[in-house]
């Protein structure tokens, strides 16, 4: 075990140096507890660790002079809460321990407290003949943001270069997922974003709701509005119109384009001149291919020099090609209907290929098409009923992100019930 920290915390030097302070009227104040982990640390000697390999619980516990009888006992009581065979290398654990009030040269444990990850812990306490445990959360605030970042490479490398929480360029990806061509993507192409920023103590531990975006590509402002609609909060264009489309923008994340549509490609297995009716995205093997678009699956197999290969019919007379998987996705079979998003397998390097990539392929009337130029048709737009209300909440998003509002005019609660 790494020993991190220790603080002494004796029953008089707690939060405040002084047991009590003089009232006005004479009468004496409690001086503020010192409270860790929801623990009246007091009186205890508290340290910090780190479990390094090795590491057992029975091994630590039986360091702290925790009887076999107990952890026995400790090891049913955290089944469900927190298993004693999940413990973690690199993660913390904290001891409340203090004299032994029979054996003065004894220290007690009376509480190890055991961080689950930078939010979440748990308590295990050994208080006189007694075992319990319970889980537990730090407090965590939240910190609302407007950012704004121009690109020069990618969506994530403007994040980074800005120093936003590395969680916001996925948030970002997924609502504009059906939208925004993010292979397509043009230096100088810029985006505004207000989102909540969650923090332990001065810790950023993360984002919670994006409020509100604009992403401006290739000169056009795209919006993006929370509203609730059918229960659900979704984000809406500018006009009412739905952010989700029919078909995502890609059927994976995090890659790049390393061969486009055409029907004169230089083959680089067959070295000529032949068509190449597809998109080939370039990825690390193993990396998740989803479904653009709701459908059912109608092949899986190897399929010659496509490789293990996925077909699958959607509405409209569509039909999507996923070749030169490495494999496919628990449940996926002919006849199975799947839905916009869901893995279907894994980039892979089968057939004829020189690496890993996707080709990916889409087919109108069993005619090929270029998957970066198919019209999208977006989804059910806002609702008459909620129109009103939308304009409302839009007006001002919008406001907001193109400039400074007063609190008052922000919108902080949005949901299927309230919005206010």
């Amino acid at each position: 075990m790494k020993h991190i920290f220790y603080l002494i915390a004796f029953a008089l030097a707690g939060v405040c140096m002084t047991a009590c302070s003089q009232s006005g009227d004479g009468n004496t104040e409690e001086a503020p507890r010192n409270i860790i982990y929801g623990i009246d640390a007091e009186g205890y000697e508290v340290e910090s660790w780190e479990v390094v390999k090795g590491d057992t619980w029975g091994r630590i516990l039986d360091s702290c002079g925790i009887t076999q009888q107990k952890v026995n006992r400790l090891d049913a009581l955290t089944k469900e809460i927190c298993p004693l065979r999940t413990i973690r290398i690199g993660h913390k654990y904290t001891t409340f321990s203090k004299r032994d009030t029979v054996d003065t040269a004894r220290m007690r444990l009376d509480y190890l407290v055991y961080e689950q990850n930078i939010v979440d812990y748990v308590v295990f306490a050994f208080v006189g003949d007694s075992v319990a445990v319970h889980k537990d959360s730090k407090p965590v605030t939240l910190r609302r943001t407007k950012s704004t970042g121009t690109i020069d490479t990618s969506l994530w490398g403007a994040i980074m270069e800005q120093n936003m929480p590395y969680a916001l360029a996925a948030e970002m990806e997924d609502i504009y997922q059906w939208t925004v061509d993010f292979f397509g993507i043009q230096q100088g192409d810029s985006f505004t974003v207000i989102y909540d920023e969650k923090f332990v103590d001065t810790l950023s531990v993360g984002i919670g709701r994006v409020w509100g975006a604009k992403f401006n590509h290739l000169g056009k402002d795209i919006y993006a509005i929370p509203f609730p609609q059918d229960g659900k909060v979704q984000y809406w264009e500018e006009d009412g119109g739905s952010l989700r489309k029919q078909l995502l923008k890609a059927p994976l994340k995090f890659t790049r384009i390393s061969s486009k549509f055409s029907y004169a490609r230089f083959h680089p297995v067959l070295k000529k001149y032949r068509p190449h009716t597809g998109v080939d995205y370039a990825a690390p093997a193993g990396t998740p291919v989803r479904s653009v678009a709701d459908g059912t699956v109608t092949f899986k197999g190897y399929k010659g020099a496509g490789g293990h290969t996925v077909y699958i019919k959607h509405p409209g007379k569509l039909q999507s090609g996923y070749l030169h998987l490495k494999g496919y996705a628990k449940g996926i079979a002919v006849g199975k209907r799947v839905t916009q998003g869901q893995v279907i397998g894994y980039v892979g390097s089968t057939g004829r290929s020189t690496g890993p990539h996707l080709d990916f392929r889409l087919w109108k009337n069993g005619t090929p098409i270029n998957p970066l130029k198919v019209p999208q048709q977006p989804s059910e737009p806002i609702k008459k009923e909620n129109k009103e209300k939308f304009e409302w909440v839009k007006q001002r998003i919008i406001a907001e992100l193109n400039g400074e509002v007063p609190d008052s005019m922000k919108i902080t609660v949005i949901d299927s019930v309230i919005i206010k």
